[in-house]
């Protein structure tokens, strides 16, 4: 079973963009169903297919998400903005539309309102799809890696728009730990300033995205989905506002070898330095450099880690979700 078709998507929406009669936010009607009933639900963001894989194994790896989570009984919320219009439930036939198309724009938080009024096509990052799907209801949220701290931050402010935006969304994101190329223990500080607890996954090594274990330690970690279902509703009692990251670190027999990864990221900033690469041009050089020079062995942990990331925020909807039943029936006396 795949995605709705445009046609059968709905319009749920609290106001529109002036000028445009277009909806603030478009969700399908599946997905608003599903939260509507309690349902789990799982929100998938869209640069991984319109800027992080090549085709067309970018598309497969997008449709093969959505499927693996329909056949756990979750219902999978793609996340993009599509002809201006910022939408949770992308359909089977939105995904291969911006799948297929050159020069999307990459669609952080503050680019939103600029691509809806322009009315562009764009692959939302970390922070926007986190945004949407609260604003959608969904309470959680799979991904690869999250955007952090760069190397030379304290001169450069290069830091990701992800920590900020998560620091002011409730929503629980889970992740293989911050990209690799970035500076990860200034990443976990900036984590811990803005309040956003880190746990880990039956771990209390920090994972580095391609490898198990940055060789760093957090306070936390949850043995099971319940466990972890527990925290979010503790965090929801408590009426916090940040969001609650679950650390999944990748099957270690699939992950690149650390003493390799550290060699390679080595090279690449070397390279990146010398070229002048800065900024926004960073990540992608880097990211590239790393897929060039494992052979593309990269690129197979990065879907790894993509897989096992959707796996277990389908398990962790499923566990709110059956919490969530069990409120409901004790507070009717059911």
């Amino acid at each position: 079973m795949t995605g709705l078709s445009a046609s059968t998507a709905s319009t749920v929406s609290t106001a529109g963009i002036a000028g445009t009669g277009a909806p603030a936010i478009r969700i399908s009607e599946e997905v608003a169903r599903a939260v509507a009933d309690g349902r789990p639900v799982v929100a998938l963001e869209s640069t991984i297919f319109t800027h992080g894989l090549p085709r067309p194994r970018n598309l497969a790896v997008a449709l093969e998400a959505e499927q693996q989570l329909r056949e756990a009984g979750v219902v999978p919320a793609t996340i993009g903005v599509h002809a201006g219009v910022p939408t949770v439930g992308l359909s089977t036939e939105q995904i291969t539309e911006l799948a297929a198309t050159d020069g999307l724009d990459k669609v952080s938080l503050r680019d939103l309102p600029v691509v809806a009024a322009l009315g562009r096509h764009g692959g939302t990052t970390v922070a926007a799809t986190a945004f949407l799907a609260h604003r959608a209801g969904v309470r959680v949220f799979s991904t690869g890696g999250l955007g952090g701290v760069h190397f030379g931050a304290s001169e450069s402010f290069d830091e990701s728009a992800d920590m900020t935006t998560l620091a002011a969304t409730p929503v629980t994101v889970i992740s293989a730990g911050v990209k690799s190329i970035l500076d990860i223990r200034a990443t976990l500080e900036r984590f811990e300033t803005l309040n956003i607890p880190v746990i880990g996954y039956r771990t209390t090594k920090y994972p580095g995205f391609y490898v198990t274990d940055s060789g760093h330690e957090i306070n936390f970690a949850v043995q099971s989905p319940e466990e972890a279902a527990r925290v979010i509703d503790a965090r929801d009692r408590l009426d916090l506002p940040q969001a609650v990251l679950i650390a999944n670190p990748v099957d270690p027999a699939k992950q690149l070898p650390p003493q390799e990864l550290d060699g390679i990221l080595a090279r690449a900033r070397a390279e990146a330095e010398r070229r002048g690469i800065t900024g926004n041009a960073s990540t992608p050089f880097l990211l590239d450099h790393i897929q060039r020079d494992t052979g593309g062995r990269s690129l197979e942990v990065n879907v790894e880690v993509y897989r096992g990331n959707v796996r277990l925020g389908g398990e962790i909807a499923t566990a709110l979700a059956a919490r969530a039943g069990g409120s409901a029936a004790a507070s009717t006396g059911a």
